[in-house]
């Protein structure tokens, strides 16, 4: 496939490979002993929200793969707004692993059902002398922490440590501007 194929719409670019959520839970125990953080037990995903169009069909298919979430596994799941108009599917569980697989599985059924473009991050909550999430972008495929102090601050230099602690561990975003902070997730 070249450029040419890309530009003029004859192939799509293959998007970033979701399997990399879970390279997350290998990277915990390094969050647990080098770094002094737990998970709080809480992740969510965000994304845009639907056309008035597409708003009926979606709100039927998302009510079913909640539904379906609930069944398949035992993370509670429950949808919220937030003041910028995105939508969150926030999940629950004690289990790091479960956490991780339930965020994965509304994701891939998110893109299955085709609103894979309307993913923008999922976002995992860790607790230790600071409260840390680490946000994975579907856009890139790419992880990056984010240490909110305050309102609308943030630790810059515990992420750059928190990123060098785990570049090995996780694929991290290598551009500073796009570790996008979400000061107001509902986590």
């Amino acid at each position: 496939m070249g450029l040419r194929d890309v530009l003029f719409g004859k192939k799509k670019l293959a998007g970033p490979a979701a399997e990399r959520l879970f390279a997350l839970t290998t990277a915990s125990v390094t969050l647990d002993t080098e770094c002094g953080l737990k998970t709080a037990g809480a992740g969510a995903i965000c994304f845009k929200p639907l056309s008035a169009g597409e708003f009926v069909r979606a709100e039927n298919e998302l009510q079913e793969l909640l539904d379906a979430t609930a069944a398949q596994s035992h993370s509670k799941v429950e949808r919220k707004s937030d003041d910028l108009g995105f939508e969150w599917l926030v999940v629950r569980d004690s289990s790091f692993e479960d956490l991780v697989a339930t965020v994965h599985m509304i994701g891939s059924e998110l893109e299955d059902r085709g609103f894979g473009p309307q993913l923008l991050a999922s976002i995992f909550k860790f607790t230790g002398a600071k409260t840390v999430y680490f946000i994975y972008g579907y856009k890139t495929g790419t992880f990056w922490p984010f240490v909110p102090e305050g309102e609308k601050e943030r630790d810059n230099a515990e992420e750059l440590e928190l990123k060098a602690k785990l570049e090995r561990e996780l694929p991290i975003e290598q551009d500073l501007s796009r570790w996008f902070g979400l000061f107001d997730a509902p986590l």
